[in-house]
């Protein structure tokens, strides 16, 4: 009888040997767009905040609400 869990698990993260080879790739290919993912989301939530504070600082008081 198959359980829930090999119903609902997903392909890579089951199973070790011979048989998942394939996992261990798919890991190290997860791995990697972890590593370039967050670093660029990192960047670009930088940006926007110094773009925000220096519109802040150098904003004409006359201008805002």
């Amino acid at each position: 009888m198959t359980s829930i869990f090999d119903i609902t698990a997903c392909s890579v993260c089951m199973g070790a040997g011979a048989d998942h080879i394939g996992s261990v790739a798919a890991g190290y290919a997860m791995l990697v767009m972890l590593l370039i993912i967050l670093p660029m989301l990192g960047s670009i939530i930088f940006f926007v905040a110094r773009m925000a504070k220096r519109e802040t600082a150098n904003l004409d008081p006359s201008l805002s609400d």
